[in-house]
């Protein structure tokens, strides 16, 4: 989820702790227990500062270790630790009871996007990604808003709290057979498709669909159960050559394609003489475009001059950040 959504998220389970008898009876215990609650539900997104450096270190890395089981656990004594010394009459197991609760909850709702995290490390590097859920979710986040209003209002939060629990759980339900109704749909018609992505987006009815077939990548949109495709490419295998193989060492398209299970590629000449290597993530589809992608450009003594991954949505801009990259060599 997105960190707004989040940080709404810490505000309803520091008002549900209420429920917890040590925290309701003891002001200073609720201090800290709301503090570690808001804070336990952005700890895990710390990992967004590797954008700072570059784009290939963020997309290899985000929701990745910061996310992992040692980090759920790691998070809540760290979070726990500097609240107890900040607020030293806190009640420290249930501050960190409360923290645990909100660093497991921040990376459970993550699984449910499109972008997922790896969870399970160090057991396994793979990403779960159950897609049902928008980063940002416009209902998820206003009904929290809305509780969180009703409660400076003077609503008791853990009632309020606990409804619009129940709600968004049916609201979870609710996507999951939407979704499994719309990959239905696309196997009706595919017929013969051996993957298939459905990823939410901002607008409750309209999904991303991205399928593979023994022999082509399908790219639509889904409204309800209605399939719309809009791209079909053939499945090439990347060619085995000195300039390709060049280009895959390259920092940014090795991040691509640790991340990317569905891609396109395109080898062209260009005018200044050197060659582009560009590839083309088919799950992101907007406004025509594929905004998702990692480029390099090779001379022919298998230099690579120039590279780039990450979310563009103009040749304009690619080639400007190209060109930035270029002269940073």
């Amino acid at each position: 989820m997105d960190s707004g959504t989040h940080f709404v998220m810490g505000i309803a389970l520091g008002g549900i702790a209420l429920a917890d008898p040590v925290v309701a009876s003891h002001p200073m215990t609720f201090t800290a227990v709301m503090a570690g609650a808001i804070l336990g539900s952005q700890a895990p997104d710390v990992d967004t500062i590797l954008k700072l450096r570059n784009n290939a270190v963020y997309i290899r890395h985000h929701r990745g270790i910061t996310h992992s089981i040692p980090a759920v656990l790691l998070w809540p004594l760290a979070i726990t630790a500097i609240l107890s010394f900040i607020v030293p009459n806190a009640n420290t197991l249930h501050l960190w009871l409360w923290t645990q609760l909100a660093v497991f909850l921040h990376v459970f709702v993550d699984i449910f996007n499109a972008y997922g995290t790896q969870a399970l490390r160090p057991f396994s590097k793979k990403w779960v990604a159950l897609g049902v859920i928008n980063t940002f979710d416009p209902f998820i986040f206003g009904i929290h808003c809305i509780g969180i209003l009703l409660w400076v209002f003077g609503s008791n939060p853990i009632i309020m709290f606990s409804i619009i629990y129940v709600i968004i759980t049916a609201y979870y339900v609710l996507r999951f057979a939407l979704q499994k109704a719309i990959k239905k749909a696309v196997h009706h018609a595919i017929q013969d498709e051996d993957f298939v992505m459905v990823a939410p987006t901002i607008r409750f009815f309209y999904w991303r669909i991205a399928a593979k077939s023994k022999t082509h990548y399908y790219v639509g949109r889904a409204y309800g159960r209605t399939i719309n495709i809009y791209d079909k490419f053939e499945i090439e295998p990347l060619p085995k050559t000195p300039i390709v193989e060049k280009a895959l060492q390259d920092s940014n398209l090795d991040a691509f394609i640790s991340f990317s299970p569905l891609y396109h590629w395109e080898i062209s000449e260009l005018e200044n003489g050197l060659t582009e290597v560009r590839l083309i993530d088919l799950r992101y589809r907007s406004n025509d475009r594929y905004p998702f992608v990692a480029v390099a450009h090779l001379n022919d003594s298998l230099d690579i001059i120039t590279s780039y991954t990450g979310w563009i949505f103009s040749e304009d801009k690619l080639q400007k950040k190209l060109q930035i990259g270029a002269g940073n060599e």
